[in-house]
């Protein structure tokens, strides 16, 4: 497992990016900074060689690779995590005592994994998304795409560099943290297009409105969830009274939580509910802010936006279905290794299921298929001197999988 993850010997000079270091006072101090960075977050091992020959094998004239989807997540660590990798870091599992690697992931348009990559604990995600895109450009040969990332992946720095590159994106925006999407883009007038109404039909997509705002030459997309904004109020209107509440019986607990600290204000032993902040944050009720340089509409560019979806159901897939934790290895080579088989049998779902669907079985549970499986068994017995293999029933949803295969089971008891 540890061949997967060894490192390749550099084949080209690290390439600097040259926008950061002239933007830089200091440029000299910059080029170098940025070149540490590279070989910390460019670092090819053989598992990235064969992602590319995977890649390469099942790409023709009618590969569409002009959209793909990034984001990362976070892997924790029992013990110490290699020498390198294992890393403390904001946990997207909740653990921030442990140590952690960062991994990525990008999907294409049809949700078939292209690559995955992977870093110390304490990457950044505005630091994980130009690797990736460079890595696209210069190994994928795909010089030319649309990236769609989550709101951790923003900054000027990072959207320099893509344009700078002649690559599209749709990009998510911190709306609370970006002075830009708070006072302006979110301060325009304007009607929003309802893209899909509320209805009462379970099936139906959720409720979504969108609205285009440019800032100078910058486009923004304003999307609404007229059912998450409803949950956004209530629970804001939960949280103020208990917080009353509270402050009435003179509680004073409750005001170290993060839920309620952000509307009160006050020192030492004053302290009262801001309505300023109440109202503040009422403006962001069952709201998102996108980035875009597309030339997509508003309500395509929400709509890609939401199929980041996939990405996070990959990362589920990891987690639960798949064992990628707890990883008992020790050096960093064995734990890239090891993370790389998950990404492997992802690729092996992903045909799967696409050859379910084309038979007319897309609506097997993927939990329901490993479970079947894992079911499936043979044996050998011996019965009055002769020798057999004794298979179990096929059962649930084996059936259509092998028929999807095309591989035809052998008799449930066969002589050796």
């Amino acid at each position: 497992m540890g061949f997967l993850g060894e490192p390749l010997k550099p084949i080209a000079p690290v390439e600097v990016p040259s926008k950061v270091a002239q933007s830089s006072a200091n440029s000299q101090a910059a080029t170098k900074r940025a070149a540490e960075l590279n070989a910390a977050y460019e670092l090819r091992t053989r598992k990235d060689l064969i992602e590319e020959a995977l890649f390469a094998r099942r790409r023709d004239l009618f590969t569409d690779v002009e959209l793909v989807f990034f984001d990362t997540t976070s892997i924790y660590f029992e013990g110490a995590g290699g020498q390198s990798l294992g890393q403390h870091g904001h946990s997207k599992d909740h653990r921030p005592d442990l140590r952690q690697m960062v991994v990525g992931m990008v999907l294409d348009n049809a949700g078939n994994p292209l690559c995955s990559t992977m870093w110390p604990g304490n990457t950044t995600d505005v630091a994980s998304l130009i690797p990736v895109v460079k890595r696209l450009q210069t190994h994928f040969g795909i010089q030319r795409v649309c990236i769609v990332a989550d709101r951790g992946m923003i900054s000027e720095a990072t959207i320099a560099e893509i344009e700078a590159r002649g690559w599209l994106y749709i990009l998510g925006v911190r709306m609370r943290r970006t002075k830009e999407a708070r006072e302006e883009v979110l301060a325009r007038g304007g009607r929003f297009q309802i893209v899909h109404a509320k209805t009462k039909d379970p099936k139906a997509p959720s409720p979504l409105e969108v609205k285009e705002v440019w800032v100078d030459d910058r486009r923004y997309v304003v999307c609404r969830n007229e059912d998450q904004a409803h949950k956004d109020a209530y629970d804001r209107l939960a949280i103020v009274t208990s917080l009353v509440e509270a402050l009435k019986r003179g509680d004073k607990a409750l005001i170290g939580n993060n839920g309620y600290r952000r509307f009160v204000t006050g020192t030492g032993g004053h302290w009262r509910v801001d309505e300023v902040k109440v109202a503040e944050e009422a403006r962001y009720d069952g709201k998102w802010v996108l980035r875009t340089n597309t030339q997509f509409g508003a309500a395509q560019v929400a709509m890609k936006y939401k199929q980041l979806w996939a990405v996070e159901a990959i990362f589920r897939t990891m987690k639960s279905q798949l064992d990628t934790r707890p990883i008992f290895h020790k050096t960093d080579e064995t734990i890239r290794g090891h993370v790389f088989c998950s990404f492997l049998a992802l690729l092996l779902r992903k045909a799967l299921q696409d050859r379910l669907e084309a038979k007319g079985h897309g609506d097997l549970e993927w939990a329901h298929v490993i479970d079947d499986m894992n079911d499936l068994k043979e044996v050998e017995l011996t019965v009055q001197d002769k020798r057999y293999r004794l298979r179990t029933e096929t059962r649930g949803t084996l059936s259509a999988v092998f028929s999807a295969c095309g591989v035809a089971l052998p008799p449930q008891l066969q002589p050796m």
